[in-house]
């Protein structure tokens, strides 16, 4: 007597989860017609499932979601994660003994370095976020979970002791800051693109003579050029962009 019910709700709270995945106008339309049609709950959840997968997959046929998915959340998030790693590991060789030994910070060249590497971060994490946002509005789901399934990966398998394994996620912050401004806005003022892309370069100077591949500088200050080339667009054509159309 009771399971005929239970089985019923069930279906539709599933139905109204899987209905968010609709744009706002198309759900309150499609939730209107399975009211008026009095089919069952499970039959209306194959019902909206089946038109989800077709919107989601007419999305991913434009070129953007690909970009931002698998061309930049996903390998700028495992460079991120080690870069923020190398900034711990030089906070902890550099501020924690002076603090520990000094009644003051003592800034030297080993301070200078390592503000320009926060700065730095703080850069490549939020034009990155925002080069996301911007050219994944409709797909952001997917590359948010391409961006956070590494960083749990990485979680459950750090291993050095003298550092917390949260320290990996020190771009996150700048990171969502920037793909939720780049889901509010379409572009930036020139202006201040060409300075953010300017200062982001300039900043990648001294790690030039540093040991390691010079490749991830590059393929992690691209957004900020790409923020460039975007912003001297009118709004109007990249909006229409961002819709595809």
């Amino acid at each position: 007597m009771t399971r005929e019910p239970f089985l019923s709700g069930l279906g539709w709270r599933l139905v109204n989860v899987v209905s968010e995945l609709l744009e706002h106008d198309e759900r309150e339309a499609v939730t209107g017609d399975l009211a008026e049609a009095g089919e069952t709950s499970w039959q209306s959840l194959l019902d909206v499932l089946g038109l989800v997968v077709r919107r989601q997959a007419a999305l991913w046929k434009n070129w953007r979601p690909w970009l931002a998915a698998f061309g930049l959340a996903l390998p700028s998030t495992f460079l991120l994660m080690g870069f923020s790693v190398s900034i711990s590991q030089t906070y902890q060789r550099f501020i924690g003994p002076t603090i520990l030994k000094t009644t003051g910070l003592t800034a030297g060249p080993g301070f200078s370095l390592l503000l320009c590497n926060v700065l730095l971060l703080v850069g490549w994490s939020w034009t990155g976020g925002f080069v996301v946002g911007s050219l994944s509005r409709r797909t952001v789901r997917v590359s948010a979970a391409l961006s956070f399934l590494p960083c749990l990966f990485c979680l459950s398998r750090f291993r050095v002791e003298s550092l917390s394994r949260f320290c990996l996620l020190l771009f996150l912050p700048a990171a969502i800051w920037g793909a939720c401004r780049g889901l509010r806005i379409a572009q930036i003022k020139l202006s201040s693109a060409i300075v953010l892309a300017i200062g982001i370069t300039l900043l990648t100077v001294p790690l030039w003579s540093s040991k390691g591949p010079w490749i991830p500088n590059w393929a992690l200050s691209w957004p900020a050029w790409y923020l460039v080339a975007t912003a001297s667009r009118p709004i109007s054509q990249s909006r229409r962009e961002q819709h595809g159309e």
